[in-house]
């Protein structure tokens, strides 16, 4: 939970995990913010977008249709593994949504995964998922059987990861649409435990790591060898002033 910061920080955050951004537009300024509020911010929520064609998705996202006015998220994860922002603060992503599971990804206490939501967008009793997560929306036809590049599922999670590092969020507060709404069902094609599990790997490591980049830790001995070596030439150093 925390105050928005600024879309240069957000920006810097994302470049730092290693995500390939493109920048569209205005798009720091381009928002909802005056239908309603932005913050504070408690977690991140991955959609599918049931398209085909990066060009085409970005625009509708950035733009959106008559009946949703645009953005409709914040920034759009290409197949290629690019991601396209689109705006900043509040965006027409997330809907009304339960709140026993705000609540369980504000204090990151549930376990594999939040409970069930009983509540969606026009219930009685749902809450405003627009001014309390960031939303990314990946190119997907949605229908379990379009394929997920590992350069997407990895942007995604490195997108995820970066947001979750400024804010200082653990992986917890990274969850999908059907895990907010009882209305939806993206994203289809990944679970999002497998993908909780690549933020929380990313987390664990500086940001930017790539896995196969980190040396393994020492091991016991091979800390003594190496204490033991540090001793000995002590030694000799000491010989040697006393030889003078």
């Amino acid at each position: 939970m925390a105050a928005p910061t600024s879309a240069d920080k957000f920006l810097t955050a994302l470049r730092a995990e290693g995500v390939s951004v493109v920048e569209v537009g205005s798009w720091r300024t381009h928002n909802r913010n005056a239908k309603g509020a932005w913050g504070p911010v408690h977690g991140v929520v991955i959609h599918h977008t049931v398209t085909s064609g990066t060009a085409s998705t970005v625009a509708l996202c950035r733009d959106g249709h008559s009946t949703l006015p645009g953005p409709l998220c914040h920034g759009v994860i290409a197949k290629d593994g690019r991601v396209h922002l689109v705006g900043y603060g509040r965006t027409n992503h997330a809907g009304g949504g339960d709140p026993t599971v705000l609540a369980q990804v504000i204090a990151e206490s549930y376990g594999d995964r939040p409970s069930t939501p009983r509540f969606g967008e026009g219930d009685d009793g749902a809450v405003d998922g627009n001014s309390r997560f960031f939303g990314f929306e990946c190119e997907n036809l949605g229908n379990g059987k379009d394929p997920w590049p590992e350069a997407q599922l990895d942007a995604i999670a490195r997108a995820s990861a970066a947001v979750c590092r400024l804010y200082g969020w653990s992986a917890k507060s990274v969850i999908g649409h059907y895990e907010w709404s009882d209305q939806k069902v993206d994203p289809r094609g990944f679970t999002m435990i497998t993908m909780r599990a690549r933020v929380a790997e990313r987390l664990a490591h500086p940001a930017g790591w790539n896995p196969g980049t980190t040396p393994p830790a020492p091991t016991v001995d091979a800390r003594l060898t190496a204490l033991e070596a540090a001793s000995k030439d002590h030694e000799k150093r000491l010989a040697a002033l006393e030889g003078k």
